[in-house]
């Protein structure tokens, strides 16, 4: 059974999800033992690819508060992502298209209790087509309601 850590739920808002894959990340034993807890942010972290490996940028995991290290710089720092060469070299050809990011959508424990990360290839959505998915939930929920009987 899957457990989720986080979501990035402003990820779905801001990017249209293009595909989506699924990356191990290089954590240190603190760092697990904070997610156990459920101490992480996804917000504004992206995926990058330098010197032909995987990192995610930005992810904030908060210190655990029994550690012995309890440094503030380490909780937002880059982090190794794992995936297959094979993987990494389609993910090359991809994000260097003009407008196309790597966004990390869920962090989560797999079935063996390892933390994975759920990446979207992502690209940015215009103020406009916002709007309109705005407009498309409203309808959606009102039609819902309607169909129960609950109308305003």
């Amino acid at each position: 059974m899957i457990k989720i850590i986080t979501q990035n739920k402003k990820a779905f808002f801001d990017y249209e999800v293009i595909s989506s894959m699924e990356a191990g990340i290089v954590l240190s034993g603190d760092e697990v033992k904070s997610l156990r807890a459920g101490h992480a942010n996804l917000t504004g972290s992206f995926g990058t690819i330098t010197r032909g490996e995987l990192f995610l940028l930005n992810c904030h995991i908060t210190p655990y508060s029994k550690a012995y290290t309890k440094v503030d710089d380490l909780a937002s720092r880059s982090r190794k992502l794992l995936i297959h060469k094979r993987e990494l070299n389609k993910l090359v050809g991809e994000v260097s298209q003009k407008g196309v990011t790597l966004v990390p959508l869920k962090l989560y424990f797999n079935e063996k209790g390892r933390v994975k990360v759920h990446l979207g290839l992502c690209k940015h959505k215009k103020a406009p087509n916002k709007k309109q998915a705005l407009k498309e939930r409203d309808i959606k929920r009102q039609t819902s309601r309607e169909l129960k009987g609950y109308s305003d």
